[in-house]
């Protein structure tokens, strides 16, 4: 880069000091911060974004980040759809509909994978205790409840929603007449299992921590590895549009979420504090959210790519159970050249 200094600027003509001055003026115009409009789900699954965003990697890179909380991706997709969102970390489900409806959104880094567990109430987990299939169990619920069990997850279309009801139907094979699926934010959905509104739950991290702890009597009846193995779950998506209007913005962003990934495998006792800030809304001990960063529900991934196998058989359920009209073409809503480009780096 050449240098101007002033006494240079003032020893030119007047047509050429203008000129010098323009071109600092441009220059200066390029170093401003590029604003990104990030909306995240409350989860550790994401928790990549806490620690870029937290640790001032961001803001190093000129990029200035404006974080929004969703109550559920579906909810998100929706911000998405307006325009007034850039970057999404949340789950891929929503997505998958997202493209599905004209929506133009890529799929650039994972984030998290067999993040989803089913939990259940104190009646559902002395049932299933006893012995016998889950179904059996399930079942046993219902007829003392005189009603069926009601499962409480997030909306239709997100990832809890479609692994609970993959699960239901597909390995634990429950009789759908003895069970309810109610649809709920991710919040209400750990506080309707608390109060007993539920006898079960699928729920992520950090309320699988957070709800043990509250009540033992609530046991995890399946993780999520047991559900389907390389459970796709939470990844970083961007718009298409701003992909073309800021790509170097674009791959800092991806960039910097491999290196936050590769943070959060090494060193989740720094990383806790960056999550329980965004997170705990100082509710929560910095101790309770490094237990969910270590446990079953929060495995760390980055590759998009790693995900892809396990994504089309779950947009294929999603087909199979209405979510989406007809099956898309992956390779369109996954674009691996940041996260190779990052990592060759």
């Amino acid at each position: 880069m050449v240098a101007i200094d002033r006494r240079s600027v003032l020893g030119l003509g007047a047509g050429a000091a203008a000129l010098a001055l323009s071109g600092l003026g441009r220059r200066a115009s390029a170093a401003e911060p590029v604003e990104v409009r990030v909306g995240f789900i409350p989860v550790t699954g994401v928790a990549q974004l806490f620690v870029l965003d937290g640790l001032g990697w961001a803001k190093e890179q000129g990029l200035n980040l404006k974080l929004t909380q969703f109550a559920s991706g579906p909810n998100l997709i929706q911000a998405v759809a307006s325009g007034g969102i850039d970057a999404y970390f949340a789950g891929v489900g929503p997505l998958i509909v997202a493209r599905q409806k004209g929506i133009g959104v890529k799929v650039v880094a994972a984030t998290a994978v067999e993040e989803v567990a089913v939990l259940g109430g104190k009646k559902v987990a002395e049932a299933v205790a006893k012995g016998g299939t889950l179904a059996e169990a399930f079942a046993a619920v219902a007829k003392d409840l005189g009603r069926p069990v009601k499962i409480a997850t997030q909306p239709k279309g997100s990832v809890p929603q479609t692994v609970l009801l993959y699960w239901i139907r597909k390995v634990a094979k429950i009789d759908e007449a003895t069970v309810e699926v109610v649809p709920l934010g991710i919040e209400e959905t750990q506080q309707a299992l608390l109060a007993g509104g539920v006898e079960a739950a699928t729920i992520r991290e950090p309320a699988i921590t957070v709800t043990i702890e509250k009540n033992p009597e609530i046991k995890i009846l399946v993780a999520g590895g047991q559900i389907l193995p390389n459970q796709p779950g939470s990844v970083f998506g961007l718009t298409e549009a701003f992909i073309e209007k800021q790509p170097a913005a674009a791959q800092a962003l991806v960039d910097l979420t491999v290196r936050a990934t590769e943070f959060l495998q090494k060193d989740p006792k720094a990383a806790a504090p960056l999550v329980n800030a965004v997170l705990g809304k100082g509710l929560l001990s910095v101790e309770t959210i490094e237990k969910a960063l270590v446990s079953p529900g929060s495995k760390f991934v980055a590759d998009p790519e790693s995900i892809v196998e396990s994504t089309k058989i779950f947009q294929d359920f999603q087909l199979e159970i209405g979510a989406i009209e007809k099956a898309g073409d992956l390779s369109q809503l996954f674009d691996a050249s940041f996260y190779k480009k990052a990592v060759a780096k």
